[in-house]
């Protein structure tokens, strides 16, 4: 039987593995085109997990739960964005071609601004997930802090900071779409008890 949250939650935790193993891997080899490729389609495929988390507890987080999500929603948008045009396209320019891009023009306080949104909404986001206790609160906490401290410290160069960072927000994407699952098959476990007369 198809599930939409089954789906979201799968397609969380493929975003997930899509920033924590790359990672992993860059630790010992630094950054390459095939770790690149893996980063920059990983926020399309935390999405579907976004929306539905929200769904599955919007009957508990009611308007500021909308609000929350939907400047997440936005701010994922962009920095997935941003992290797509970084990961497969600046990454095969030279530094100094890039340096000459982004000296002029809106870029930057563009690219800081997408930053910006996508932190609030994950704090704002992370705020609703830990009040409405729906789902595990360690990853909830986790979404609150680490995914906007990602926000802004994934732009430093390549450190072992930036590798665990990318290891830790994997790790909250998929234990997040582990309680998905696991909430989804509760509730369709339930909905096929049988009803007393």
């Amino acid at each position: 039987m198809y599930s939409p949250f089954r789906t979201a939650a799968l397609c969380g935790a493929l975003s997930g593995l899509l920033l924590a193993l790359p990672a992993l891997i860059e630790a010992f080899t630094g950054e390459t085109s095939a770790t690149s490729v893996l980063f920059a389609l990983s926020p399309a495929f935390a999405l579907p997990l976004l929306t539905a988390l929200h769904r599955g507890q919007s009957a508990v987080t009611g308007r500021f739960g909308d609000l929350a999500h939907t400047v997440n929603l936005v701010g994922l948008g962009l920095f997935g964005g941003a992290a797509f045009a970084a990961n497969l396209v600046l990454f095969y320019f030279d530094d100094s071609v890039i340096d000459e891009a982004l000296a002029g023009g809106p870029t930057v306080p563009v690219l800081i601004g997408s930053a910006a949104v996508f932190a609030v909404g994950c704090a704002l986001f992370g705020a609703t997930l830990i009040r409405a206790r729906v789902f595990p609160r360690i990853p909830s906490w986790g979404y609150a802090v680490v995914l906007p401290l990602f926000a802004f410290l994934t732009s430093l160069p390549d450190s072992l900071l930036t590798v665990a960072l990318h290891i830790l927000v994997g790790s909250v994407l998929v234990r997040l779409s582990a309680a998905l699952w696991q909430v989804e098959a509760t509730a369709l476990s339930t909905s096929r008890l049988p009803v007393a007369p």
